[in-house]
């Protein structure tokens, strides 16, 4: 199992009582499905999965897997600071139906690349799921090297990695380690186009939540190699890019995604989209509309 191609990393939906809202979570993840999503993820980052219970955790797996039915690969967000955690939870999504767990590095724990090293490969070993690595230093203060990447990559349980590093020498020299049984994906918005025309696999995106046809159509033209038609519809998805960034992930996805109607809000200590940027969501709202209304794409709301 080696997803590529768009790969939505979805925000999670709660009601207005700051409850599971799995009428939307079942809305949204067809809405994908439809909209030419080539894998999503469960409870990753944007997903917040630091502040669901482990009861809610199983139910949103449990509740995509049986969505999803096999039409696509289900990544579940299975990376805790601890090995033994991390290895418990990818245990746990595996008796779920995940189909690959994305492990981020350990937060908060900065370990050494050798720690780097022995986590993963127990993780893969004793997990039960194909791993994808996950590197984003500016939330974990780790950085998971190319030259301890390549230690990893030849595992044949360890399928991929998500790299949010965006500089074009970081990701050079993980695109030289890209094989049959290992994929590189982007895990920035903004820079994904030039990953992908650089020879990366595909994009782990956030603002695929709001525009799942327009990312799939990046995406599509970026691997394709078309560098024109890519870098022009990059650039119109530049301010969706940008607007993604002007708070912490997943507070501005979430904004777009109330005003379509996929959930009321997010857990503190996360709050809600400051008042300075209502009006710019409310302009990319505008946006989006265009962007779905691409000859080819879904219509913005399933």
């Amino acid at each position: 199992m080696h997803p590529t191609g768009l790969i939505t990393a979805l925000a999670t939906p709660f009601d207005e009582g700051g409850a599971l809202d799995l009428d939307a979570w079942r809305r949204l993840l067809e809405w994908q499905l439809v909209a030419g999503a080539e894998a999503v993820v469960v409870a990753g980052s944007t997903g917040e999965a630091s502040m669901l219970e482990q009861a809610e955790y199983d139910t949103l797996l449990r509740v995509a897997v049986e969505t999803v039915a096999g039409r696509v690969p289900v990544l579940a967000g299975t990376g805790l600071s601890g090995t033994a955690q991390t290895v418990a939870q990818t245990r746990r999504a595996a008796a779920a139906g995940a189909d690959v767990a994305l492990v981020v590095t350990p937060p908060y724990v900065r370990p050494t690349q050798d720690g780097l090293l022995a986590h993963y490969l127990a993780v893969a070993e004793e997990g039960g799921l194909p791993v994808v690595l996950y590197n984003v230093p500016g939330r974990t203060s780790g950085d998971l090297l190319p030259a301890t990447v390549a230690e990893l990559a030849s595992h044949e349980r360890i399928v991929g990695i998500k790299e949010a590093v965006s500089d074009p020498v970081r990701v050079s020299a993980l695109v030289a380690l890209r094989g049959p049984g290992f994929r590189v994906l982007s895990g920035d918005d903004g820079s994904a186009c030039e990953a992908m025309l650089a020879g990366a696999d595909g994009l782990v995106s956030v603002g695929s939540n709001v525009a799942p046809a327009a990312y799939r159509r990046l995406c599509d033209l970026a691997r394709g190699g078309d560098a024109a038609a890519a870098g022009a519809w990059d650039g119109r998805l530049a301010p969706l890019h940008e607007f993604c960034g002007v708070e912490p992930n997943p507070i501005p996805v979430k904004a777009l995604l109330r005003r379509l109607g996929y959930g009321q809000g997010l857990r503190l200590p996360l709050l809600p989209l400051s008042a300075r940027h209502q009006d710019e969501a409310d302009r990319i709202l505008a946006l989006l509309h265009q962007l779905q209304s691409h000859p080819g794409s879904e219509s913005l709301a399933a």
